[in-house]
Formats: C-alpha cells, structure tokens, sequence
C-alpha cells in the first residue's frame, strides 16, 4: 500500500544566496502555477493560497527550493514578484516589499500602486497600515523572552478590490531558527487579537503572546496605565527591578497573585522608558492598537507595560505559542487530522496546471512534477 507523506516543516536560518539559473527557473515556474490559479479561481484566490503556510511551503518546494530551509520564504517571494513585475497591473495581484532593506520600502510602493490604481488616499493609508501594525505585531506582541525573532523579511500582496495578505518572517541567530508569519485580510477581525491566518515554526517555545484571547486584560490594563497612570507604573517597574531577591513575594503585591516568567530578569532602561511613556501618554491612546501603533512603542515598552499590569495587577498574559508544527493535508492515522482528500486532490491538480503553463523546458516540468509528488 500507498500512503501520503506527512511531517512537520522545519526552517531553521539559513545564510547564502539563490543561484542565479535555479532563481530564474523558480521565476518562470512560479508565474505560470499563479495565473494557473487566477484564471481558475481568481485574484484573491492567490492570496488565500499564499496565506496558509502549508501551501506556501509547498510552492516553494516545487519551485524547487530546500525544503528545510529559512530562505525558501525569502526566494520563493522574491521569485513571485519578480515574476509577475510587468503583468502586475493585468493581472491584478501587487506585490510589495521584500528582504532587509526592501522591506522598508514597503509602504512606497503600495502607494505607488494605489495611485496607479486610482485609489483615494483614504485606501492606500488603510493598506499602508495594515503592512505596518502586521509588522508590530510580530515584532512586540509574540515575542520569544529568550530567544527573540526579529522580522527581517516582510512582504504585503493585494488585489485591485483591495483585499491583502502579508508574509513576514523573523530570525533568532542564537538558536539559528526563523519563524514565519501569515495575515489574509478577510480572516483579520482585530489586528491585535487572533489575527494570523498560520504561524509556522518547528520549535515551540514560552513566547509573550500578547494577541491570544487570554491577554485581553492584560492588553486592556497596559493601555489604562500609559494613559492615566504613569507615574505610577515606572514607579511599580522600578520596585519590581530593585528587588534583588528572587524571592518577589516579599513585596507588597497588593494581594494579587504573582506569576513568574522570564522577564522579570531583564534590566529597563527607566530613563528612556520614561521618555517613552509621556511621549505616548501625551497622544491619549485609546485602546491596545493605537498604543502599539504609535511611533517609538517597540517590544520593551510592551514588554514593561505586560510585566507590571500581570505583577502588580495580576492580569496574566498568555503564554502558549500560537505556532504549529503543521501537517499539509493531514495523515493516513488521523494525526492530527484524516486526510482531507478534495483539497489534496484540488492542490495537486492546480499546481499541476500551473507547472504545465510555465514556459520552461519539458524536462524541467518533469521535474517539478516529480517534487510535487515527493513533496505530497
């Protein structure tokens, strides 16, 4: 008997560059699989496809990049927008930003687009925000407290109605892992809470994580204290870093249970921090969102806020990872779940059309057929 391959997907960091003539098969090969897809399904069908993660990895796999490999993001992203650089405005799919420094430009070109579109200014600030606070919360509202990943890589995909997704990766150079992250607009009912249509990341670990149902009053009493209180709360994290014993339960916790984790071991800057606090206090943030949005506030400031509104107030942040160690399309034991046969058969069938459109030779589609069914 037959059965499907299953396993977890790993991308741990990896440095080095594409060669230039598997980058440019990746390209032809990647064109041909999205306007299979679009022609079969539409626009924002390609960004559903690019917003599960699983399928993602499977793009990238049979473009015919590593499969355990932090660069297969990086790649296969570049290769899809360099693809589809000069049929963009035909086919309706915009594709913005990019590694490193590209990245940054991210905002610069979703208003090019917009504008080219004809879009009111009113939209493309809408969609400029929504790459900017994705990028926030990734970077300080699930952070690893030992190990931090810190986005290097940030691409935001739209269509002409608007729609978008957003794939961003971050890197931990101390433990050599990348962990990446994915948005779909349709599926995004609050920025800050649940947002992520797929993190993926082959190491579970305690990460803060601020955007989980369970820190709601976490988030709630952080706001409170940077816009009425503080003051009082640099007064709170300064007696909490002066304790020198471990022992915090000597302090007057205004009988509030206390839950220990790993940032209590950090040192604030007080006086930055400090700088901070009424920067933000003068501009009456009124809820989570806005604070996070707001310039200047990074993962300490959120770190700072989260620690002293779980101490002094014992309002607990949650702490279970929201990535996953992720099947495809599920396994023969029903582990994690049974084998879903229509979208497995539905993958393969439009990723197969997609191989066949790209104009590349028939001894390289042979190939890419040939990942397509190891892969699966």
């Amino acid at each position: 008997m037959k059965y499907m391959r299953t396993g977890i997907v790993t991308i741990p960091l990896d440095y080095g560059r594409c060669p230039r003539w598997l980058f440019e098969r990746m390209k032809r090969l990647a064109c041909g699989i999205i306007l299979a897809i679009t022609e079969e399904f539409g626009a924002d069908e390609v960004l559903k496809r690019f917003s599960d993660p699983i399928w993602f990895q499977s793009l990238g796999c049979v473009l015919g990049f590593d499969w355990n490999s932090s660069g297969l993001t990086t790649t296969t992203l570049g290769a899809v927008k360099t693809a589809l650089f000069d049929i963009q405005d035909k086919l309706g799919i915009f594709v913005c930003g990019g590694k490193g420094k590209t990245s940054r430009k991210t905002p610069e070109q979703i208003q090019h687009w917009g504008e080219f579109l004809g879009w009111p200014m009113e939209k493309i600030d809408k969609l400029i925000y929504s790459s900017k606070i994705s990028a926030k919360v990734d970077s300080s509202c699930v952070q690893d407290l030992q190990n931090p990943f810190q986005i290097y890589h940030h691409n935001l995909i739209f269509t002409k109605n608007g729609q978008w997704c957003v794939i961003q990766q971050g890197m931990s150079p101390e433990i050599q892992k990348a962990r990446r992250y994915h948005w779909l607009s349709s599926k995004v009912y609050d920025f800050v809470e649940e947002p992520h249509s797929g993190i993926i990341s082959d190491r579970k670990t305690k990460p803060l994580n601020l955007v989980a149902k369970a820190s709601r009053g976490n988030k709630e009493i952080s706001t409170e204290l940077i816009r009425e209180e503080p003051k009082t709360f640099l007064k709170d994290l300064e007696l909490i870093q002066t304790k020198k014993s471990k022992n915090l339960t000597l302090m007057e916790l205004y009988d509030k249970e206390f839950y220990w984790h790993p940032v209590i071991e950090e040192k604030f800057d007080l006086k930055r921090l400090k700088k901070t606090i009424f920067s933000v206090n003068d501009q009456n943030p009124q809820n989570f969102e806005e604070l996070l949005s707001i310039k200047g506030v990074g993962p300490k400031t959120i770190r700072a806020l989260s620690l002293v509104s779980e101490i002094i107030y014992g309002a607990k942040p949650s702490f279970e990872d929201p990535a996953r160690y992720s099947f495809s399309v599920g396994g023969k034991d029903g582990t994690p779940y049974p084998v879903d046969k229509i979208t497995y058969d539905k993958t393969l069938e439009i990723i197969e059309k997609g191989i066949q459109k790209s104009k590349i030779s028939i001894r390289e589609k042979i190939e890419a057929q040939k990942r397509l069914k190891t892969f699966f």
